[in-house]
């Protein structure tokens, strides 16, 4: 398997956390979605995914290259796969609201705070990126902390890790690099530090990876 992704991408940083997780090795290919206008709009990058987006995961199945795109496609992709240790729970409520949680991150916050979406802001519109970025995470982590709280325990859905823990840690980062105040979320921080004390999580960071800019 390779990874196409960039170091500081949350989306790709779900995906690095998911194969950490389940010790699935992997060639990481570095995508700068910023040097000379973004390698994800090159040709070769295009032909892996129309959308331009990391990350991509690249597989070799029956003598013929695969690629997959979508950081939530992947992990359920990889949890099929492998599917120790699980990345949703068994009961059919908390495993629709682990997805409901990861995807609150995933389709109602990242999307809003995306490096492209705060250029057309920016560069187009005229107005303040980093305002913007701010206003719609705080909203959508509100409302994460609020429905966190019925489930949490050791982590956001009870005492094992979902894929929702997997989701949140990449974002809590993203979201401190751009001013939100975290203590109004005392639920998703304490999850946090629980997930950042598990080799996993550590090898997945994005201060640990070999394209990391000083």
């Amino acid at each position: 398997m390779r990874l196409h992704g960039y170091w500081r991408s949350t989306a790709t940083w779900r995906v690095r956390i998911t194969l950490a997780l389940k010790e699935l090795p992997y060639e990481y290919v570095p995508v700068h979605l910023l040097r000379e206008g973004g390698e994800q709009h090159t040709p070769a990058f295009r032909a892996m995914n129309p959308m331009r987006h990391v990350p991509v995961l690249e597989l070799l199945e029956t003598g013929k290259v695969h690629y997959l795109a979508e950081s939530v496609a992947i992990m359920e992709f990889l949890d099929e796969l492998y599917p120790s240790p699980a990345l949703l729970p068994a009961d059919p409520f908390l495993r629709a609201r682990a997805r409901q949680l990861a995807l609150l991150v995933v389709s109602g916050i990242q999307p809003l705070q995306n490096t492209k979406v705060q250029r057309w802001v920016g560069e187009h519109l005229g107005a303040d990126a980093t305002a913007w970025a701010n206003h719609w995470v705080t909203r959508g982590l509100d409302a994460l902390e609020e429905l966190a709280q019925e489930t949490a325990a050791a982590f956001l859905v009870g005492d094992e890790l979902t894929m929702a823990d997997v989701c949140l840690v990449p974002q809590m980062h993203f979201s401190r690099r751009f001013g939100v105040q975290m203590d109004r979320y005392p639920t998703l921080t304490r999850v946090e530090a629980a997930c950042a004390k598990l080799p996993a999580f550590i090898a997945a960071h994005a201060e640990n990876q070999i394209d990391r800019e000083k």
